[in-house]
């Protein structure tokens, strides 16, 4: 009797060191998940506190208006379905991008664009845009500049859009959304690409490298932004 005693204890001894390490892995996890989603609601909320309390005053600042609030709703539902935390900074990066249309808003608006922002992944490398251009595309003049006015009321951050880069800017009209909603681009873009920004200051790659993305000259692109592609700040 007390030899079976003695196997039950040494067999409650043992499974309790085999659990252990597995409970504490699930509260590790668990421990980051909380942390994750308490990052991107902190985002997301400062997010929501500029999107309800800003009137715009202009086209340019009503849409990029219109599309941090977007942000800020996409931000919302990702939360909500977050499971791990990958999932979460996913809807910080919603919520990020929200703060980056925030500022263009402001900026559109003649305010302080207000305290910086983490950079995007790849915003650095899509560069930016540096001066006045206007192309012939379709049958229609897009025109893309540095500044907002009432010809460029789009804003768009810069970043990857269905694998191409797309540099960051003001735009007639936001000629990367069908891609962004599709995700292909149409045959014409590379020739739009190479229109608008041919040899521009900022843009430190051509329409062979837009075309197929950065995963086509990778390599030559690194020479002028040495950050990784994630920026560390997301």
């Amino acid at each position: 009797m007390v030899w079976w005693l003695l196997l039950l204890v040494l067999f409650i001894v043992v499974l309790l060191l085999v659990m252990r390490p597995k409970t504490g892995v699930r509260d590790l996890a668990g421990i980051e998940l909380d942390a994750a989603l308490a990052d991107a609601r902190r985002e997301n909320e400062r997010l929501g506190g500029q999107v309800y309390n800003l009137m715009p005053s202009n086209d340019a600042a009503n849409q990029a208006l219109a599309d941090a609030s977007e942000r800020h709703t996409a931000a919302g539902a990702q939360l909500d379905r977050a499971k791990t935390p990958a999932q979460a900074r996913l809807a910080k990066v919603s919520a990020i991008e929200g703060l980056h249309y925030i500022r263009a808003a402001r900026t559109a608006m003649g305010m302080d664009p207000g305290p910086s922002i983490p950079q995007l992944a790849n915003q650095n490398r899509a560069g930016r845009v540096t001066e006045d251009r206007i192309a012939n595309y379709d049958g229609r003049r897009i025109a893309a500049s540095p500044h907002p006015s009432a010809l460029t009321p789009n804003f768009y951050p810069g970043g990857m859009v269905a694998g191409r880069p797309v540099p960051g800017g003001w735009y007639s009209e936001p000629w990367w959304r069908t891609a962004l909603i599709t995700g292909t681009w149409s045959p014409g873009s590379t020739l739009l690409f190479t229109a608008l920004f041919t040899n521009m200051p900022g843009i430190n790659y051509d329409s062979h490298t837009f075309e197929h993305g950065f995963a086509d000259g990778t390599r030559e692109f690194e020479q002028h932004d040495q950050r990784p592609s994630a920026d560390g700040n997301i």
